[in-house]
This record gives C-alpha cells, sequence and structure tokens, in this order.
C-alpha cells in the first residue's frame, strides 16, 4: 500500500485525477469527482494547489511558503503537511513514487 504512511517531508505529491479545480480571484474551488464534493482554499492555499498541478516535493512547497509569507520554519512545515493530510484524506492529492518523476 504506497498511500498508507503520513505524508512526510520527503514525499513528492500531486493533485489526483479524481479532481477539477477552478480560480475564483485568490481562492480555488476544487471538485472531487468521485463523492462530488466541493473544496475551497483561501489565497496561499490556492497558491500551493497551483504548485500540486505537478509532482512536487513536500519540501519544495515548504520552501516557497518560507519565501513568500511570514512565517518560521516550524510553523509553516506543521501547516503544510496538516493542510496535504487534510487534502489526501479528501481524495484531491496522492503521494507519487518518486522514480516515476
Amino acid at each position: 500500500m504506497p498511500n498508507a504512511h503520513s505524508i512526510q517531508f520527503e514525499d513528492m505529491v500531486r493533485a489526483a485525477d479524481s479532481q477539477v479545480s477552478s480560480r475564483l480571484g485568490d481562492e480555488v474551488a476544487i471538485l472531487e469527482l468521485d463523492r462530488g464534493v466541493y473544496y475551497g482554499l483561501n489565497r496561499s492555499g490556492a497558491s500551493l494547489w497551483d504548485a500540486l498541478q505537478k509532482p512536487i516535493a513536500v519540501s519544495a512547497l515548504h520552501a516557497s511558503m518560507i519565501a513568500e509569507y511570514e512565517v518560521d520554519n516550524a510553523t509553516a512545515r506543521e501547516d503544510l503537511l496538516r493542510l496535504l493530510e487534510h487534502l489526501r484524506a479528501a481524495g484531491l492529492i496522492e503521494i507519487c513514487d518518486a522514480r516515476a518523476g
């Protein structure tokens, strides 16, 4: 089961195929197609969502958060991992096989 573990800082993640999304100003609306549930992300979440449209390392997402927002490393890491786990539980992202690149 490749996705049984919690998302780690070294993992590669990407938006799942079973969703569609659209920008609404600074925010993004996401429809999870299998369950028909809508989700919304604010400006900072929308920026991360844009990056998730192709496989990206969690550490690279963290680096972009640090560069863009006034947040310390530990808080950014904790918030990012929490958001990614929430998105994964909702079926919106998945962990990629780094070798598949």
